[in-house]
């Protein structure tokens, strides 16, 4: 194989919770933007000040995130590969990393599993430890919204 046809391979990692609360309530606040601008930070320096959402297979997504003090920010987006109501949302980033998150309704909650490519320049527990960040800050504003 020639060097420049090569794939990039990513390394898969996954992060999940358990949110007390049902199926139907975690998917609307996972992916209506008004919500998403709420929970989408892994630490309370950060925000999130703009989200839109068009939420069907080939739809755009994007968030902006920023650090409160304005010192750094980013824009987070991708293109919709896959939508099944209140089942999997699955996803490619503008740098061709994938990304799966999967909704699992339980007698007690709902289970959310978040699998995705890890990028290469940063270390992957780094990584695992800010998407669980984002994961937990989710967790908890749905179980303490009452909308």
């Amino acid at each position: 194989m020639e060097e420049g046809n090569q794939m990039q391979t990513f390394k898969t990692v996954t992060v999940e919770t358990t949110v007390q609360a049902p199926l139907e309530k975690v998917w609307k606040y996972w992916t209506e933007p008004n919500h998403i601008k709420i929970w989408n930070n892994a630490s309370d320096d950060w925000h999130t000040p703009f989200a839109e959402n068009d939420l069907r297979a080939g739809g755009k997504f994007v968030s902006r995130m920023e650090a409160k003090d304005g010192s750094a920010g980013f824009d987070f987006g991708g293109i919709y590969d896959e939508v099944k109501l209140h089942e999997v949302i699955a996803y490619t980033m503008g740098d061709g990393r994938k990304v799966k998150i999967t909704f699992k309704g339980q007698e007690y909650g709902t289970e959310v599993i978040e699998a995705f490519d890890a990028e290469t320049s940063q270390p992957i527990e780094f990584q695992q430890q800010g998407w669980q960040a984002i994961l937990n800050n989710f967790k908890k504003y749905v179980e303490q919204t009452n909308k």
